[in-house]
C-alpha cells in the first residue's frame, strides 16, 4: 500500500498573543496566531529498520525499532541524546500506531524527514517548534499509512502525543498549528485526557468529549501590523512553566486573581477582534503585558529580560502595544503597531536592533495542516 510513496506535510509555528500561563488550567481562554514559518514533515517506505527519523537540527539519521507499541534507539551510539532531540516526533509516530493497532492494521516501515524554518543555527526563534512538528508529524505518518482524519482528530493525536512527554502544557500551540490563523482556544483537562486514553484507547478519545477543551477562528485586527521581535536567547517553555507548577503560588487567591484577569482580558480581545476594534485591542495587549509583569514580579520566573521590556517600550512609545509571546525569558515578544504608520514601524525596528532584539520577517497565516 505504502510502497514507493512520500506524503509530504508541513505545520505552521505560532505566536501567543494573549493568554500565556493563564491557558495551562483547563477551559481558560488564549488567543493565538499561526505564523507563516513552518515545519515539514516528509514520510516514505524505510529500509533497514522499523522507523528512521532524519533531522537538519541533528548530526545524523537515527533508525529505530518497535517493541511493544514503542519506539527504542536501534543502534547503541543514536542512544544518547537521541530520544530527547527527537521526542516530539517519537511520541507522534507511537500515538499514531497506537491508533493503527486499535483499528487493526500494521504500521509499515517509515523513513520520516524533518526540515524546520522555526530555528537559526539550531537556534529556535521561540514560534512553537514542538508543537509544529508533533502536528507536522502526526498529519504525515497517518497520511502515509492511508488514514484519514479531521482537523480535530488530527489536533486530538497531537495533543495525546504532547501530553504524554508534558502534561503540563496547554496544547496552543498544536490548535494554531492545525487550524491556521487567528483562534481562540481553551486547553482541555489532559490528566483526563490521558487517562480516557489509558482506559478506552485512543480512537475513543478521539470522539469522547474534552472538559475545557474550545478552538474557532478569529478575524485579524483591523488596522494593526504584528510585529515579530527575536531576543536572540532561547527560551525553555516547559522549564518556566515547570517553574511555576512547582511554587505554593498555584492555588493561591493571587493565582486565581492572575486567571481571572487573563480570562477577563482574553474574553475582552476576542470581542475587540470580532468587533474590528483597534484600540480595544491595543488595551487589552497591554493589560496582558501589565499581567505578565505582575506575575513575574510576585512569583520571579524571570519573564521579562532587558530585550523583551525594551521591545515593549519601543512600541509602547509610538502608542502600540507590546509583550512577550508564550512563556518570556526569551525567544520573542510582539508588537501591535498602526499599519498606516511606516515611520513609526520603522523607528520601534530600529529601536529593537539597538536594543538587542532581531526584528523577524515573519506574518500570520491563515494556513494551517491540510484540509
Amino acid at each position: 500500500m505504502t510502497s514507493g510513496r512520500t506524503v509530504v506535510r508541513s505545520a505552521p509555528g505560532k505566536l501567543f498573543v494573549a493568554g500565556e500561563y493563564a491557558v495551562v488550567e483547563p477551559g481558560t481562554p488564549a488567543i493565538l496566531v499561526a505564523v507563516d514559518r513552518e515545519i515539514t514533515v516528509t514520510v516514505s517506505g524505510s529500509e533497514g529498520a522499523d522507523v528512521v527519523i532524519s533531522s537538519d537540527l541533528g548530526p545524523r539519521a537515527v533508525r529505530w525499532q518497535w517493541r511493544e507499541g514503542v519506539l527504542h534507539v536501534q543502534d547503541e551510539e543514536d542512544e544518547e541524546g537521541a530520544r530527547g532531540a527527537l521526542a516530539h516526533v517519537v511520541s507522534a509516530v507511537e500515538t499514531v500506531a497506537g491508533l493503527l493497532a486499535e483499528r487493526g492494521l500494521p504500521v509499515p516501515t517509515l523513513d520520516i524527514g524533518v526540515s524546520s524554518r522555526l530555528h537559526e543555527d539550531g537556534r529556535k526563534f521561540g514560534l512553537g517548534s514542538s508543537g509544529a512538528v508533533t502536528v507536522a508529524t502526526v498529519d504525515a505518518v497517518s497520511a502515509f499509512c492511508g488514514v484519514e482524519l479531521s482537523l480535530d482528530a488530527r489536533f486530538r493525536l497531537a495533543l495525546i502525543a504532547n501530553a504524554r512527554i508534558d502534561p503540563k502544557g496547554s496544547g496552543g500551540d498544536l490548535a494554531a498549528s492545525t487550524w491556521g490563523g487567528w483562534i481562540a482556544y481553551q486547553g482541555p483537562d489532559r490528566a483526563f485526557v490521558l487517562d480516557l486514553v489509558r482506559r478506552e484507547g485512543v480512537e475513543e478519545a478521539l470522539r469522547a468529549p474534552w472538559p475545557g477543551f474550545a478552538v474557532r477562528r478569529l478575524p485579524p485586527p483591523n488596522g494593526l501590523s504584528l510585529e515579530v521581535g527575536w531576543t536572540g536567547n532561547p527560551a525553555s517553555t516547559t522549564s518556566l512553566v515547570s517553574g511555576l507548577h512547582r511554587r505554593t503560588w498555584r492555588g493561591t487567591d493571587s493565582h486565581r486573581a492572575f486567571v481571572e484577569t487573563s480570562t477577563d482580558l482574553v474574553r475582552a480581545a476576542i470581542a475587540a477582534l470580532e468587533a474590528g476594534d483597534g484600540q480595544a485591542l491595543l488595551h487589552q495587549v497591554r493589560r496582558a503585558r501589565q499581567e505578565l509583569a505582575r506575575l513575574d514580579e510576585e512569583v520571579g520566573l524571570g519573564i521579562f529580560t532587558t530585550e523583551l521590556t525594551a521591545l515593549c517600550e519601543a512600541a509602547e512609545g509610538v502608542g502600540g502595544a507590546a509583550k512577550p509571546s508564550g512563556a518570556g525569558g526569551g525567544d520573542c515578544g510582539i508588537a501591535l503597531l498602526d499599519t498606516g504608520a511606516a515611520h513609526d514601524i520603522s523607528h520601534v525596528r530600529q529601536r529593537w536592533a539597538a536594543a538587542g532584539v532581531l526584528p523577524l520577517l515573519v506574518r500570520p497565516t491563515s494556513e494551517g495542516i491540510e484540509e
